[in-house]
């Protein structure tokens, strides 16, 4: 868990990093992330891990939008080192939430799934809204961005629940 936060403070660093060659300053502060820190904090280590695995797969779609569509090649080349930390990060939450789930009755694992889910669907949408300029600039509409966190949330929703879990994405692939 150190690496892994370790590994987030410095995607965050490199993000300020290119914010600030771009010639753009960062907030100190924003309501969804105030919100997001709460929610996570609220219901225990389960609970904790289901809300970052949905920043997870909310940051796996913005940061392939940003290295796919940005015009800028530094921005890409963060956005492609950043997607492939977390495309990596992903199979370890799917194992450490599998663990933590399996002490449930398969229909409450199905339940909790299906529920994480529905969250990422707000969650992709509250995303899409608040950076919906942004998604269009990178040629993703906001649909589309809440669609393909969805649709690629299938096979995460499977391995909590007891399902495969694939290896990690190779870093260079584009997936």
């Amino acid at each position: 868990m150190r690496l892994f936060i370790a590994e987030e403070q410095n995607h965050a660093r490199m993000l300020k990093l290119l914010l600030e060659a771009g010639g753009a300053g960062t907030l100190d502060g924003h309501w969804s992330d105030a919100a997001f820190v709460r929610v996570r904090r609220l219901l225990g280590l389960r609970v904790e891990l289901l809300v970052l695995m949905l920043a997870e797969v909310v940051a796996l779609g913005y940061y392939r939008a940003l290295r796919d569509g940005a015009a800028d090649p530094l921005a890409r080349e963060v956005a492609g080192r950043i997607l492939a930390d977390e495309e990596r990060h992903v199979p370890f939450h799917c194992l450490r939430l599998r663990e933590g789930l399996a002490v449930l009755p398969r229909p409450a694992r199905r339940a909790v799934t299906a529920g994480w889910r529905g969250l990422l669907a707000g969650a992709a949408a509250l995303v899409a809204v608040d950076h919906g300029p942004a998604l269009r600039a990178l040629g993703v509409g906001r649909g589309a961005f809440v669609a393909q966190a969805l649709r690629s949330s299938a096979w995460m929703a499977r391995a909590m629940s007891g399902g495969p879990v694939p290896a990690p994405a190779d870093a260079g692939a584009r997936v």
